[in-house]
């Protein structure tokens, strides 16, 4: 049987995540409230993010600001991308 959460970042009851994708309470957090479309979704912005902004992901500084941008996306609703990111024609 397929779990089932209710994703704030769609505000829509949808598949929940396997198990938490991030360590700690942050991915506890996640996996209890975001489904695996829009955890799908932040792993797209977060690669464009790292590749764009040519983040060294060593760099502590980087995945801090991977973090802060990812709690902005999936759970305050910001609307978060790559600077100068165009996307593709449809």
């Amino acid at each position: 049987m397929t779990r089932t959460v209710q994703c704030l970042k769609l505000k829509q009851e949808a598949e929940g995540l396997d198990f938490p994708p991030y360590p700690g309470e942050m991915g506890t957090k996640i996996w209890q409230s975001i489904s695996k479309q829009a955890w799908q979704g932040w792993l797209d912005v977060q690669t464009r993010l790292v590749n764009e902004n040519r983040l060294n992901l060593a760099d502590a500084r980087a995945r801090k600001y991977l973090k802060e941008q990812m709690e902005k996306h999936l759970f305050e609703d910001i609307d978060v991308e790559a600077q100068g990111f165009v996307p593709p024609p449809a």
